[in-house]
């Protein structure tokens, strides 16, 4: 669905993007992540031609984006940012049918439309006339993630999403959009920072550092398989937690009837707390 080709991006003399490609599937979540100023970003928005690369070519469909028209391209993919970007002039209901609208879709199907979406991501129908800055933080986002998906379009580039979200907010809104039937359909890239949302949301990640691909794989394969240093430090702080959220019992299933001789399990007691046990298993 989507292949890069060597691009880059330079800034007057500050390199952004580094000659890196990469492809993603159709119908696959890729997740770009990486620490601040790693390129994460840059690379996102030549997917769109928000940026143009300075070198290297970018496919979607086969087809070079170089060679389509900027304003159809942006139109056919969604986008999400983590500030929302809200008209503050609209209501909701304008502001989701920002695309449908310049597509000149009817009205009544328009309005069918904001109102799905609205529903599916759990937005009350007393929201429909509400101007943006009657909502919570959250409300917005879920605005935000609407409008990227009003008109269906078949990728959708998701820019830090529910990066400006308190914890509890974010991790509701994140499951409400990870539970649409519109995620498991389409083809989306989304970068992020955040590690453990990078593990919940990525069918494989793209792990990015100083303007390079560093690795390039399956949340497992990053963690048991990492190709250096920095790929293992880059999770360590986490580790525990992610290998708890990646392995599955039936990867586990042949270690199991060993337990008994195992010598980690003979160190378990009853005065040890349930973090140690865990450990420990």
């Amino acid at each position: 669905m989507i292949e890069a080709k060597n691009i880059s991006k330079k800034f007057k003399e500050q390199i952004a993007v580094d000659d890196i490609s990469f492809n993603v599937d159709e119908g696959e979540n890729f997740v770009l992540l990486g620490t601040s100023g790693c390129g994460k970003t840059t690379t996102l928005k030549m997917l769109n031609r928000l940026i143009e690369p300075t070198d290297g070519e970018i496919f979607i469909n086969q087809k070079n984006i170089k060679n389509e028209n900027t304003e159809t391209l942006r139109r056919s993919i969604g986008y999400a940012l983590q500030n929302t970007g809200l008209f503050p002039h609209y209501t909701v209901a304008e502001n989701i049918a920002v695309v449908p609208n310049l597509f000149k879709w009817n009205k009544e199907k328009t309005k069918s439309r904001v109102l799905e979406l609205m529903e599916k991501l759990h937005l009350s129908k007393d929201y429909y006339n509400a101007y943006p800055n009657e909502l919570s933080g959250g409300q917005q986002q879920r605005v935000g993630l609407a409008r990227a998906l009003a008109a269906d379009a078949t990728i959708l580039l998701m820019d830090e999403p529910f990066g400006a979200l308190d914890p509890i907010t974010r991790t509701h809104v994140r499951n409400d959009f990870k539970n649409l039937e519109e995620f498991k359909k389409k083809t989306i890239v989304l970068v992020t920072h955040d590690v453990q949302e990078a593990f919940e949301l990525a069918d494989r990640i793209c792990l990015m550092d100083k303007g390079k691909i560093v690795q390039v794989g399956t949340p497992t394969e990053l963690l048991f398989k990492p190709t250096n240093d920095f790929v293992k430090s880059f999770f360590n702080e986490q580790r525990l937690q992610l290998e708890y959220k990646t392995v599955t019992l039936k990867m586990l299933w042949s270690f199991l009837d060993d337990i008994e001789d195992n010598s980690s399990a003979k160190e378990i007691s009853a005065d040890k707390n349930i973090w140690q046990v865990l450990e420990l298993f």
